[in-house]
């Protein structure tokens, strides 16, 4: 993006000349998005207050439609962490960085349309945007549906869009113009194959997806397939999305994660400490902003998302605030007409991208080769079969694993059952909860966790039964 492309091979050339030498000027005139065809979107609930004595909550994948849709309550707050200062990198020293203007553009919040949300960020200064797309496909998708979705897992294919997919063609319709190849590299992460150390290309051949129709298509034909595990670490997908801005060149990329939960956190951790996932995951954004990178965490889901505010208000030392968080859930339970809702997300979710595309340009990053890459592969789609997770640290083959292909795939159609694999063995002894942990805590309707996920629980996260009875198992 930023120039032209070609068209003829499908393939993102990021050999192009950049358009990044005339920034005074931001009066380009995009065209409105596309228009798209997509399944119906779900009426969610009004948001109702909380109730202090609504637990936590998980639910078992029930498969079907569910009962009636309860209200959504956001879950209890817990005290944030503290986050430890990062030292900047040692060769950032050496680069003199411009200062920042405070006063960069963002965008108002008084539009009615998607289309009029996609001409405010053109007048804003947005002028290209290289998309990534990863998405949580860690086991709490199960459960945490429970208010929000109708007790269904938040992947949960049907004729009825599932929150992952309406966030997808909502930041898809709105960004569209300003994607001028259409190619976006989409990724996986959380499951048997991945964890929280790896991503898994939606694609085997690593290529990129040819628009987010094509990402919504292929998402619904990868799903039966995958086994949901965890833990949560969004640690592995910023470290590919810099690796991939990095074989560009430096251009300018927006990375879009759909989550349903926080960075994992176990119980006894005390105040001020950070898990290792949490850490990694700190560390990475920080990382990340060296690079021409905005990311945008979408929570979907019942939550809770009290960690990943703080995540968005004090990560310490960056380059700039390259980190926003958007609520999905609360914005679409409101009760105001679905058009409205869709304006109010995608304000929500981009209305910080220009001036982090600015500050890109006023520190010199954009358009240039800085900080290290961190050399990311991911996975192969894991179709069929579920890989032993493994720590990519080898270059990748070429900047030409994400460009599109001639061949594609045919139209997804329905499976004959969603039905996720027997568990083994081994995945009977781990909390379900945590999916790290072994069990060591019955509770009195004989289910187990482990201790450090056991004392938080009301009620018990498969039968749902009142927890009275917790019993250390040695």
């Amino acid at each position: 993006m930023g120039g032209s492309s070609s068209k003829n091979s499908g393939s993102r050339n990021y050999d192009r000349r950049n358009s990044y030498d005339r920034r005074d000027s931001y009066d380009r005139n995009y065209p409105r998005a596309q228009s798209w065809n997509h399944s119906p979107s779900p009426s969610y609930p009004p948001q109702q207050p909380p109730s202090s004595s609504l637990p936590q909550g998980y639910d078992a994948y029930s498969g079907g439609s569910g009962g009636t849709c309860s209200s959504y309550s956001p879950p209890r707050a817990y005290p944030p962490p503290e986050y430890t200062p990062q030292q900047p990198p040692r060769d950032a020293a050496a680069r003199p960085r411009r200062r920042l203007d405070r006063s960069l553009t963002k965008i108002a919040d008084n539009y009615r349309s998607l289309d009029q949300v996609t001409e405010a960020l053109a007048q804003a200064g947005l002028e290209s945007s290289n998309l990534i797309v990863g998405i949580d496909f860690t086991k709490s998708n199960e459960w945490t549906g429970k208010h929000s979705f109708n007790r269904r897992s938040l992947h949960h294919i049907s004729d009825v869009q599932n929150p992952y997919e309406q966030a997808i063609s909502i930041i898809g319709r709105t960004l569209s113009a300003f994607d001028e190849d259409n190619l976006i590299p989409c990724f996986g992460f959380g499951d048997a194959s991945t964890h929280d150390q790896d991503v898994f290309s939606f694609y085997p051949d690593e290529r990129s997806c040819n628009g987010f129709s094509e990402a919504l298509s292929r998402y619904r034909e990868i799903v039966p397939d995958l086994r949901l595990s965890g833990p949560t670490s969004f640690a592995p997908i910023i470290e590919m999305a810099m690796t991939i801005v990095a074989q560009s060149g430096g251009q300018y990329h927006v990375l879009v994660i759909i989550a349903d939960g926080q960075v994992t956190r176990s119980v006894d951790l005390e105040f001020g400490q950070l898990s290792s996932q949490e850490q990694k995951t700190v560390d990475a954004i920080v990382r990340a902003s060296e690079f021409p990178l905005s990311i945008i965490l979408v929570g979907v889901g019942d939550g809770p998302w009290d960690t990943m505010k703080e995540f968005d208000d004090n990560i310490p030392a960056r380059s700039f605030d390259n980190f926003q968080f958007v609520n999905f859930t609360e914005i679409m339970s409101k009760n105001i007409p679905q058009s409205k809702k869709e304006t109010e997300f995608a304000l929500a979710a981009l209305m910080e991208i220009p001036p982090q595309y600015k500050a890109t340009i006023e520190l010199g990053i954009l358009g240039q080769h800085v900080g290290k890459s961190p050399e990311r592969v991911p996975l192969p789609t894991p179709v069929g079969s579920y890989c032993a997770p493994s720590m990519s640290s080898k270059p990748l083959r070429s900047s030409t694993s994400y460009q599109q292909r001639t061949s594609s795939y045919p139209a997804y159609e329905p499976p004959v059952t969603t039905a996720p694999p027997s568990s083994s063995w081994s995945d009977q002894q781990v909390c379900p909860i945590c999916l790290t942990n072994p069990k060591n805590m019955a509770f009195g309707c004989g289910h187990q966790t482990c201790v450090d996920c056991g004392p938080s629980l009301q009620s018990c996260p498969i039968c749902r039964t009142e927890i009275v009875t917790r019993i250390k198992l040695y």
